[in-house]
C-alpha cells in the first residue's frame, strides 16, 4: 500500500468536512515541503508514534556490472533511512 497524496487529502476531507479541498491540499504540500527541507540539511525528521526519517550517507565504493563484469565508481551518495515505530507496526500488523 502506498501513500499517495491525493489519497491523503482524500481521507482528511473525509475527516474534517469543513475545511476545503484546497486548504488540505495546502497544508499536505507545506507538511512534505518542510519535511524535504530538514531533511536537505541534514536534520531528522520525527512524527510520533509514527515513524521517523532521518539522511544517511552512502560511502564510495567500485561496483560491478552484472552484464558485463565491468567495475564501476559509485560515489557517495545520500539516502533516507525510513523506521517505524513499535506503535504503529502494531497498529497496522493488528497486534
Amino acid at each position: 500500500m502506498a501513500l499517495v497524496k491525493s489519497k491523503i487529502i482524500k481521507q482528511l476531507s473525509s475527516n474534517y468536512p469543513n475545511f476545503l479541498n484546497k486548504n488540505l491540499s495546502k497544508l499536505v504540500d507545506i507538511i512534505i515541503s518542510n519535511m524535504e527541507n530538514s531533511l536537505s540539511r541534514n536534520e531528522r525528521v520525527e512524527l510520533r508514534d509514527i515513524f521517523t526519517l532521518e539522511t544517511k550517507i552512502q560511502k564510495a565504493r567500485i561496483s560491478r556490472n552484472p552484464k558485463t563484469n565491468e567495475k564501476v565508481k559509485v560515489p557517495e551518495k545520500k539516502t533516507v533511512h525510513f523506521k517505524m515505530s513499535k506503535k504503529w507496526f502494531k497498529d497496522l500488523n493488528n497486534e
